[in-house]
C-alpha cells in the first residue's frame, strides 16, 4: 500500500545512511523531502508552533466542513460515502494546505441492507389475518431531510430475513436476566415476539438472549425515559428541542464482533479466504427490527398480563405490562399477534479508508495515528461528521504550515478516515489486520475523535493510563469555551473527577470499550489509545447518548441550533486533540507516563483482594504472586520515571532517547496475550478485555471467578481461575521487564 511505501522508503534510506536517523542528533532524511532552512524540526516540541496551530484552528471553518459533510446521507459504500472519500483526498492533496501523500485503499467487505423492493414491516394481525395496525416504515419528514431517496429506512443491520408472528411480550432491555425474569413470572416465551428497549446490553445480544428462550422475533425501541428525560410529545422534541421525536428510530449494527464478518484476522482483500456467509458467527439468530417510541407506545400500552417491575417502567404514559398478548378491552382483538417481516440482504461491497501522511523529519518510522470514521447511517452530523469536520480543520492547519515550509513533525503523522465503521469498525479493523506487524512495531499512539461534540458542557476523554498525562497537559493550556479564566482542564474537573493517590483530585479518564475505531488498536494491537470529545452535563440529563443518535434527525441544523451553536466546543476539541497530536509527534521524549498504569494495577489488585480474596483462599488460590508482580511493575515504572527526569536535565545521546521512547511505546504491547480469551475475537489485552464479572478488577480474573462461583472444588472452572491468574502475573512481570534498563537482561 502506498502509505507504507511513502514511510517505508524513508526508513530504508535511513538504514543505508548507517543508522543516521537514529544516531544523528538532528538527523533529517536527505533528498527532495528535506525541510528548507528555517523549517521547525527542533529536538523538542516547539511551543511557538503549538500556539500558532491553536490560534489558527477556526470554528467557522469547522462549521462549514460539517455543513458539507452532512449535506446528504452517506451510508457506507454509497455513492455519497465514496464522494466524501474523494473530498478528503482532494483536501489532503491540495498544493497549499495538503499533506505529503494521500490515498484511498479499498476493501471488499460484507454489509447488510434492507430491501427496497420489500420494505421491512411490523404489524398487528387479527385472528383472521387482517392487519389492524402497522408501525411506521420511515421516520416523519419534519425538516424536509428525512424523506429523501438516500435515507435508509430503519433496520437492524445483519438481522436475518424472516416473517415470524406471535404473541407480544415486553422484555425490558433484553438481557439474559430479563428473559429469566419473564420465565420466573410463568410466561411461556416460545414463539413470541419480544419488545425490548435500547440499553442494558448490546444490540445483537438482545436477539441472542431472546433466541435462547425460544423467542421468534425481536423489536427494539428507544424509551423517552432513557433518551428524552421522560419528554415525548411533538412540542417537546425535535425540531422544537434537541430531544428525539416520536417517530425517531435508532439504526445500528447487530453484529456481535468487529471487522469484516467474512475475513476475521485477515484483511478483506480480493485474495483473502472468506467464511461461508450462511454460517458466519455473530449475526442475530432471529429476525429483529427497530421501531420508534410512538409505535412502541401503541404496542406496549395495549399489552395484558402482569405489571412489569418498577425498574422496567418507562415514560410512554401507561403502565408497562409483560404480556403475552393484548388486553381484550384495548385497541386490538384479544387474540391478535404481532408480525415482524424482515427482508434484509447481505452484499459484498467496496469500502474505502482514506489515509493522509505527513512524513517525520527525524523519526519517520514512528507513527502517530489520528482517525475517525466517515460513514453514517443517514446524514450523521454528530456521528461521525462532527469528528470528520474537526479532522479536516486540523489537517488543514498542519498542512498549511507544512506547505509553507515552516514546520515538519519529528515523527510521522497518519490521518485516517475509516470506512464502514457503523457496520462493526470494519475499515479500521481491516487496516490493523493488513499492517499488524508494522503498526505494532512503529505506532506510538492512536488518537480517535469520532463524535467530537455530544453536547457543549465539558471535555470527556477515554484512554489507557499512559495517555492521561498528555491529555491533561493539553487541556490545561486551552481556554474553556464561554468560561472566562477557566481552562478546559479546570472545567472538566468540575464535571468528571476522581481522587488519585498520586495527584489528588483529577479529571476522570474513562476506559476504552469497543464503541469506536480505537478498539482494534488497543485490544488487538496493544497500542496506547484515546478518544476525545465534548459532552453534556449529566446532572441536567439522564440521556444515555445524544437523542437523535443514528436517526434521520441527526442533521447539520440539529448541531447548529441545539448541540453547539457557534461551534466553540468543536473548536475546543480540535485544539485539545491537536495539542495532544503535536505533543506526541514532536516531543523529544514521548509524553507517555507509564507510572500511571501503576495506580490502575494497584486499584485492580485491591479490588481483587477485597472482593475475591476470601473466595480464592477457600479454593487454595493465592494472590501472592500477583501482589509481587504489581510491586515489581511499580518499582520498574518509578525507576524509569527517574531515568527520564535525569535525561531531560542533561543533553542525552539520541540513541538513549530512542531506546527509552521505545520502552514507553511498547509497554502497552506487553499486556497482550492472544490466548487469554479464546472466546473473545480480537480481545487480547489482559487489562481491558470485556468484564462480565461484577468485581472491578482484572477482567480475566473477574470473569473466571464469576463463572466458577457455584462450581465444586477442583472443577475446570476453578482451574480457569488459576490460569487467568497466571496469565496476569506473566503479563505484569513482562511489563516490568520492558521498563527496566534495556541492557538489563
Amino acid at each position: 500500500m502506498q502509505w507504507v511505501k511513502v514511510l517505508g522508503g524513508l526508513v530504508g534510506a535511513s538504514a543505508l545512511l548507517g543508522l543516521g536517523i537514529i544516531l544523528g542528533r538532528f538527523a533529517i532524511p536527505k533528498g527532495a523531502d528535506a525541510p528548507a532552512p528555517g523549517v521547525s524540526v527542533s529536538q523538542d516540541l516547539d511551543l511557538e508552533i503549538l500556539e500558532t496551530v491553536m490560534k489558527q484552528l477556526d470554528a467557522s471553518k469547522i462549521r462549514e466542513n460539517l455543513r458539507e459533510l452532512s449535506r446528504e446521507p452517506h451510508l457506507a459504500s454509497s455513492p455519497r460515502d465514496e464522494a466524501l472519500a474523494q473530498l478528503l483526498l482532494h483536501r489532503w492533496r491540495d498544493p497549499e494546505s495538503g499533506l505529503d501523500a494521500a490515498e484511498a485503499p479499498t476493501y471488499e467487505v460484507l454489509l447488510s441492507f434492507p430491501s427496497r423492493e420489500r420494505p421491512n414491516r411490523v404489524a398487528v394481525v387479527g385472528p383472521t389475518g387482517t392487519i389492524l395496525f402497522s408501525c411506521r416504515q420511515s421516520e416523519q419528514n419534519l425538516t424536509g431531510e428525512q424523506g429523501g431517496p438516500d435515507v435508509v429506512p430503519p433496520y437492524a443491520a445483519y438481522a436475518p430475513p424472516g416473517t415470524p408472528q406471535g404473541l407480544l411480550v415486553y422484555a425490558n432491555r433484553g438481557t439474559e436476566e430479563d428473559f429469566m425474569e419473564l420465565q420466573t413470572q410463568g410466561i411461556r416465551l416460545e414463539g413470541t415476539i419480544a419488545l425490548t428497549r435500547y440499553g442494558g446490553t448490546g444490540r445483537g445480544a438482545k436477539a441472542v438472549n431472546a433466541a435462547k428462550h425460544g423467542v421468534a422475533g425481536v423489536l427494539v425501541y428507544t424509551d423517552p425515559a432513557d433518551i428524552n428525560d421522560g419528554h415525548s410529545s411533538a412540542s417537546q422534541t425535535f425540531p422544537n428541542s434537541w430531544r428525539l421525536p416520536p417517530s425517531g428510530v435508532e439504526r445500528g449494527s447487530y453484529y456481535e464482533y468487529f471487522g469484516d464478518p467474512l475475513t476475521p484476522y485477515l484483511p478483506a482483500n480480493p485474495s483473502s479466504f472468506r467464511l461461508n456467509p450462511d454460517t458466519v458467527p455473530g449475526f442475530p439468530p432471529i429476525p429483529t427490527q427497530p421501531i420508534g417510541f410512538e409505535d412502541a407506545k401503541i404496542l406496549l400500552c395495549n399489552l395484558q398480563g402482569t405489571l412489569a417491575p418498577a425498574a422496567w417502567q418507562g415514560a410512554l404514559g401507561c403502565d408497562y405490562k409483560l404480556g403475552p398478548g393484548f388486553r381484550p378491552d384495548g385497541d386490538f382483538l384479544a387474540d391478535s399477534q404481532v408480525n415482524v417481516s424482515v427482508h434484509n440482504r447481505l452484499e459484498l461491497r467496496n469500502s474505502s479508508n482514506v489515509l493522509g501522511i505527513i512524513r517525520g523529519a527525524v523519526e519517520p518510522d514512528r507513527y502517530v495515528l489520528y482517525g475517525n470514521h466517515r460513514d453514517s447511517w443517514v446524514h450523521g452530523a454528530v456521528d461521525p461528521s462532527s469528528g470528520t469536520a474537526v479532522l479536516l480543520e486540523l489537517s488543514r492547519v498542519l498542512g498549511t504550515l507544512l506547505k509553507k515550509g515552516t514546520w515538519r513533525p519529528r515523527r510521522s503523522i497518519v490521518f485516517a478516515s475509516w470506512g464502514a465503521e457503523e457496520f462493526g469498525l470494519i475499515g479500521s479493523t481491516e487496516f490493523t489486520e493488513e499492517f499488524f506487524s508494522k503498526l505494532q512495531e512503529r505506532t506510538v499512539a492512536y488518537i480517535n475523535v469520532d463524535i467530537s461534540v455530544f453536547a457543549n458542557a465539558t471535555l470527556r476523554a477515554q484512554g489507557t493510563p499512559p495517555v492521561q498525562s498528555v491529555i491533561f497537559s493539553a487541556a490545561k493550556q486551552i481556554p474553556a469555551p464561554g468560561l472566562d479564566g477557566l481552562s478546559i482542564y479546570d472545567n472538566w474537573i468540575r464535571y468528571f473527577n476522581r481522587s488519585s493517590t498520586a495527584y489528588g483530585l483529577v479529571p476522570s479518564l474513562g476506559s476504552l470499550g469497543a464503541g469506536s475505531d480505537y478498539a482494534p488498536f488497543i485490544h488487538f494491537l496493544g497500542i496506547s489509545s484515546m478518544d476525545i470529545a465534548y459532552t453534556y452535563d449529566r446532572s441536567k440529563t439522564s440521556a444515555r447518548i445524544y437523542p437523535t443518535y443514528h436517526t434521520a434527525f441527526d442533521t447539520f441544523g440539529y448541531v447548529d441550533k441545539f448541540v453547539d451553536p457557534g461551534f466553540s466546543s468543536h473548536q475546543a476539541v480540535a485544539r485539545t486533540a491537536g495539542s495532544v497530536l503535536l505533543r506526541l509527534s514532536d516531543s523529544l521524549f514521548l509524553p507517555l507516563n507509564v507510572s500511571d498504569y501503576g495506580e490502575t494495577l494497584r486499584n485492580f489488585l485491591q479490588a481483587a483482594q477485597r472482593d475475591l480474596g476470601v473466595l480464592l483462599e477457600q479454593h487454595s488460590i493465592s494472590l501472592g504472586p500477583l501482589v509481587t508482580a504489581v510491586e515489581k511493575f511499580e518499582g520498574a515504572a518509578a525507576a524509569l520515571g527517574q531515568h527520564v527526569s535525569a535525561l531531560q536535565k542533561d543533553t542525552p545521546d539520541p540513541l538513549q532517547v530512542r531506546m527509552l521512547n521505545d520502552q514507553l511505546m511498547l509497554l502497552e504491547r506487553t499486556f497482550l496475550n492472544p490466548r487469554a480469551f479464546p472466546e473473545e475475537r480480537y480481545y487480547s489485552h489482559v487489562l481491558w478485555a470485556p468484564r462480565t464479572g461484577s468485581v472491578a478488577t482484572f477482567p480475566g480474573l473477574a470473569n473466571a471467578c464469576s463463572r466458577a462461583m457455584n462450581t465444586s472444588l477442583g472443577s475446570a472452572a476453578w482451574a480457569e481461575v488459576q490460569r487467568q491468574l497466571s496469565i496476569l502475573v506473566v503479563a505484569l512481570e513482562g511489563a516490568a521487564a520492558t521498563l527496566r534498563p534495556v541492557a538489563d537482561l
